[in-house]
């Protein structure tokens, strides 16, 4: 606890999904200053506004949340968006947190950086060898080279970083907006939705046959809040639930928490997306002590609940 009694910490994208869950353990555990930032205020794609922003916060520990993010769709739409967005909001803070004496830089990747054909689970030595999933491969290249800077870095001058690589995360507070929405709230809205309005089929991309393994979001954020306190290597590390299902099984568990009672449609034009994903959380555990806490089904129905009372509270 007494880490975080001095600590100004500095969480880039603090104000979204995953930020504010990270913020919330943070105060939780006493930390001295929170500092949030939003994209109205400092643009991270810009150098001089993430120089200005290190220049106000002077963060001893910085947190780098702020990332371009959607799912399959949104990653097909804007490739070039999500490469460019997504790697100059991480090198340049990377850069000027080192060269403004920075105590710790934590790194935040993305399962999308493991090569498409993986063998499960995915071990973080297999990181380089092949290329991502072609849907979300620009991200994922983009997300990875924080990791090239960590290690470069620490070689050449001893800076403390370090890179974590979380797998596809779902909670209250998560995006519902169906052009970016990843799969657990994209298909949580189709069932409701279709309820609402008495429709009696949803359409469900590709063929329901990929795995995915899903970490609850609350965890996620404690992890990364262990990490910052305890880790200290280059080594990149997952962080994931060791929970996988399949597609065609989350949305039959979907449909049935929801009450939707219709037919699901697969529409097999559309791209599965990485066949398999679950990761070798072992480097986690035995590094600073992580493993999820919340079971699957009691994460899912929250997450629902979450979103049914936002409804009710946008109509009243």
């Amino acid at each position: 606890m007494n880490f975080w009694e001095s600590k100004r910490v500095l969480v880039t994208g603090g104000a979204g999904f995953l930020g504010s869950h990270v913020v919330e353990k943070l105060k939780a555990r006493g930390c001295h200053e929170v500092i949030v930032t939003r994209s109205k205020d400092y643009d991270l794609r810009n150098v001089e506004d993430t120089r200005w922003l290190l220049e106000d916060a002077k963060p001893d520990i910085v947190i780098h949340l702020a990332a371009r993010v959607g799912g399959i769709g949104a990653n097909r739409a804007h490739p070039a968006e999500f490469f460019y967005d997504n790697l100059m909001m991480s090198i340049p803070l990377f850069h000027e947190s080192w060269k403004v004496g920075v105590k710790k830089f934590v790194g935040i990747g993305t399962v999308c950086a493991y090569p498409k054909f993986t063998p499960v689970p995915f071990k973080e030595d297999d990181l380089w060898n092949g290329y991502p999933e072609e849907t979300n491969a620009p991200y994922g290249l983009a997300k990875k080279m924080l990791l090239v800077a960590s290690e470069s870095y620490r070689q050449q001058y001893g800076f403390n970083s370090i890179f974590l690589l979380p797998v596809n995360l779902y909670g209250p507070g998560d995006n519902f907006d169906p052009r970016s929405s990843h799969v657990i709230p994209a298909l949580i809205k189709k069932c409701l939705d279709a309820k609402t309005e008495g429709a009696d089929e949803i359409v469900v991309w590709g063929d329901g046959s990929a795995t995915r393994e899903f970490l609850y979001v609350g965890d996620c954020a404690e992890a990364i809040v262990l990490a910052a306190e305890i880790y200290n290597k280059s080594d990149p590390v997952n962080i994931g639930s060791a929970f996988e299902i399949s597609i065609r099984d989350l949305v039959e568990m979907i449909a049935e928490k929801t009450g939707f009672k219709g037919k699901i449609v697969w529409d097999t034009t559309k791209p599965n997306g990485q066949p398999r994903r679950k990761l070798d959380i072992s480097r986690a555990e035995k590094e600073f002590g992580f493993r999820a806490t919340t079971g699957f089904d009691e994460g899912l129905t929250k997450t629902i609940e979450w979103y049914e009372e936002s409804l009710t509270a946008k109509k009243s």
